[in-house]
């Protein structure tokens, strides 16, 4: 089968690069997303095993849909009965670009008629209760091309489980873990997080560092589906954790709101990395750290409103001048959606990479070789 596990737009060569030690077969890559070909073990292993990936779908098959018939006729036509149960909860979701069917509400009401009708068909009923586990169906209509798909993760893959709650304007867990890989931190060298607001970035640091699968506490819709074996999930769970390492590392996360300082702890306790991290009350405008090599990789307050936007570009020149005391071996990796965030901060960046956190554009400001 094909399997497709969309990301944000940025990440796709690290989301393949994942699929790759994951060890599954014909990876390709498009913009915010990966494909590859797999079995229904795969489902499991990579959504027990992505850092950075957003949800892993199975793909059930693609037409051409320039017309609301097309599209009704395209979906009616696959084999919905092999996945879907008598019982089945289906709703649906997707997107239109580039295409003449650009009204996503009239397609998803086409796509669930279409789906229903071929269903009830094969079950013999005129209304289908939908009382059971749900199979979430997805569909997206790309330059007139339909692909349907079914959504095996249920929640998205960035819901690691250890986050209970929050703080304001949090991190994604898979933009961070995607920070972290972008710093090229295996767990060997001293890493710190000066902003570390609720400890995403630490939390996902330490979980790279001793290899631990992010999707080992939390289940996935797949799990109920009756088509899938029931022991692929136990079996991916097994070999995820044998490839744990066990180590001492020297990961730190400092936050001037002592309440921060609390829940990140809190968070690093429910992942099970607490041991892993040291969290502190700390002003990131007087960061220092002697040891030869290290990474920071922070995510600082973007400034969205114009006294916020003067506070962060304060804030910005502090860090930066701090960052400059660092030895020359160390590596910065900066997240901001601010424009003029290199002028701030005192220095221009080695490389950039774009990202988006949620709907904002950013820029990963990346300094060191």
């Amino acid at each position: 089968m094909t399997l497709t596990v969309p990301c944000l737009f940025g990440l796709e060569s690290l989301v393949a690069d994942e699929m790759k030690r994951l060890d599954v077969k014909n990876i390709r890559s498009e913009n915010g997303r990966v494909h590859c070909d797999g079995s229904a073990a795969d489902i499991a292993r990579l959504n027990i095993g992505l850092r950075c990936g957003a949800r892993v779908l199975m793909e059930l098959g693609h037409f051409p849909a320039s017309t609301f018939e097309e599209l009704f006729q395209g979906v009616y036509s696959l084999p919905w009965e092999n996945h879907i149960p008598r019982d089945g909860e289906f709703p649906v979701k997707g997107y239109s670009l580039n295409s003449a069917l650009h009204s996503v509400p009239a397609c998803q009401a086409i796509v669930k008629k279409a789906a229903a009708k071929r269903l009830g068909e094969k079950y013999g009923l005129t209304t289908l209760p939908e009382t059971g586990s749900r199979y979430h169906i997805q569909f997206s209509i790309i330059k007139d091309v339909a692909t349907l798909y079914l959504d095996t993760s249920g929640e998205g893959l960035y819901k690691r489980g250890y986050r209970a709650q929050g703080v304001a304007a949090p991190l994604r867990e898979t933009l961070a873990a995607a920070l972290v890989t972008l710093s090229r931190y295996r767990g060997k060298d001293p890493f710190c997080d000066p902003f570390c607001g609720s400890g995403t970035i630490p939390i996902e640091a330490a979980l790279i560092a001793r290899n631990r699968a992010p999707g080992l506490d939390r289940s996935f819709a797949a799990q109920k589906w009756r088509n899938l074996p029931s022991g692929i999930w136990m079996d991916a769970a097994d070999e995820a954790v044998a490839r744990e390492f066990h180590g001492s590392y020297d990961i730190w996360g400092g936050d001037i709101d002592p309440a921060a300082v609390a829940l990140s702890r809190h968070n690093a306790e429910l992942a099970g990395v607490g041991e892993c991290i040291r969290f502190e009350e700390a002003d990131a405008g007087k960061f220092h750290r002697d040891s030869e090599y290290g990474q920071v990789v922070t995510n600082p307050p973007y400034g969205e409103r114009l006294l916020d936007r003067q506070q962060a570009e304060s804030l910005y020149a502090a860090f930066g001048a701090a960052c400059r005391q660092l030895p020359p071996k160390w590596r910065v990796v900066v997240l901001s959606s601010h424009t003029e965030f290199e002028r701030c901060f005192g220095r221009e960046a080695d490389k950039k990479r774009k990202l988006y956190n949620g709907m904002i554009k950013c820029d990963a400001f990346l300094y060191g070789r």
